[in-house]
């Protein structure tokens, strides 16, 4: 039984083999014409024949270099120069910080009749911009949120690395006794920060409290009152 089966495969093998031969010799037949058939052929796959349809041509082949890919056309530049806003202006591709960015600490001080010093770095890996806001300061449950110390806002900041920001809290503005005593601070980065963080400090008072812009350096943050 198992000869039986042999002898069928290689009758079989030989069947496929005679067929494979005999068109392989038909396209030799074809391949050593060189009669009119052969002409359009070669014809087609010319590119750049005046005559030829548009699609043969080689794609991109009609195209400027570096056509597609220009930031004018909505891209960032390769020099990291921004993207194009449609009136002729570049506008710059940066990550906001977000509080959870951030490597907070604080450092109480005494100028000024005694503020709090707010620090900022970005965490390790962590690359981002503070903007030219004012960092949104809050306190105790009621949420008292610090007006502005200055009366324009500053650039924005990158953080990188080593790179700190500063913002000066002085917590009392008034001359009265009256305030409430807290021992920490809400800070976001803006109103629309989903993750404020609480940073614990000296015991203070609190009553009609202002915050700095960001700074680069901490003597520019200290928060005069009028």
């Amino acid at each position: 039984m198992s000869g039986n089966r042999r002898k069928a495969f290689l009758v079989s093998a030989v069947v496929v083999g005679s067929a494979l031969l005999m068109t392989a010799c038909q396209d030799t037949d074809k391949d050593s014409d060189t009669g009119a058939g052969k002409k359009p052929s070669s014809s087609a796959g010319s590119t750049g024949d005046a005559g030829s349809p548009s699609g043969t041509s080689t794609p991109g082949s009609d195209q400027a270099p570096g056509k597609g890919t220009d930031a004018s056309e909505g891209t960032e530049g390769a020099d990291g120069s921004g993207v194009d806003t449609g009136d002729g202006t570049r506008e710059k591709v940066e990550q906001t910080c977000g509080a959870n960015d951030i490597a907070w600490s604080t450092r109480s001080e005494s100028q000024a009749g005694g503020y709090i010093l707010i620090i900022a770095k970005a965490k390790s890996g962590i690359t981002c911009y503070l903007p030219a806001a004012l960092p949104t300061v809050a306190f105790g449950s009621d949420g008292t949120e610090a007006g502005p110390a200055e009366q324009s806002v500053g650039e924005q900041i990158k953080l990188s690395g080593s790179t700190a920001a500063y913002a000066g809290v002085n917590p009392k503005t008034t001359n009265t006794d009256g305030g409430k005593e807290l021992e920490h601070i809400i800070v976001a980065i803006g109103n629309e920060d989903p993750e404020p963080v609480s940073l614990p400090v000296d015991a203070f008072t609190v009553d009609k409290p202002i915050v700095t812009n960001w700074h680069t350096s901490p003597t520019d943050a200290v928060p005069f009152s009028g």
